[in-house]
């Protein structure tokens, strides 16, 4: 048999009554299961949205979850900046007076109650200050002298260096 001997008994067959009708009730059966799919589904999602109504406690739970999820959201954003905030916080205070050490003493023999005193104020690099104040009866003078990694380019008086010690020495 011919290849156009094949399609012309086709298009006799598709041309055919029998043929129409058989196409006109696949279509009937096709627009009733449409129809039911359509009926079952709408009550699913009634069924679906009195679930919800029940779960959520008369309220629709979907919109709850949805407020919740942008609260969680807008937690996170703030729990980032807050991180952010607090990176560069710590980064200013390694720049901030940590570290103190104080030494009284008396530098004169005449005063008493060791009034004199050695001060280190340093921050975490131990970069800093060393103030000395040396009180006598007739005045009082306060000397400060720079700090740099724990060390002085000045010459430290005792005091100032045991000043010094305590405020390296501070955790």
């Amino acid at each position: 048999m011919k290849e156009s001997d094949t399609m012309e008994s086709l298009s006799q067959i598709l041309k055919t009554d029998t043929f129409l009708m058989a196409l006109f009730f696949i279509n009937i059966i096709l627009l009733i299961a449409f129809i039911i799919n359509t009926i079952k589904f709408s009550k699913l999602n009634k069924r679906y949205e009195n679930f919800i109504k029940k779960v959520g406690n008369g309220k629709n739970i979907e919109e709850d979850l949805e407020n919740y999820m942008y609260k969680v959201k807008k937690v996170e954003e703030q729990n980032a900046k807050n991180a952010g905030d607090i990176k560069e916080i710590e980064n200013n205070m390694a720049k901030c007076i940590q570290k103190v050490g104080i030494v009284r003493y008396s530098a004169f023999q005449d005063t008493g109650s060791d009034l004199s005193f050695a001060l280190a104020l340093l921050d975490e690099n131990n970069d800093g200050i060393v103030l000395n104040g040396i009180y006598s009866r007739e005045m009082s003078n306060i000397y400060a002298k720079p700090i740099e990694k724990g060390t002085s380019s000045y010459t430290l008086s005792e005091e100032e260096t045991k000043a010094l010690e305590k405020a390296v020495d501070v955790k």
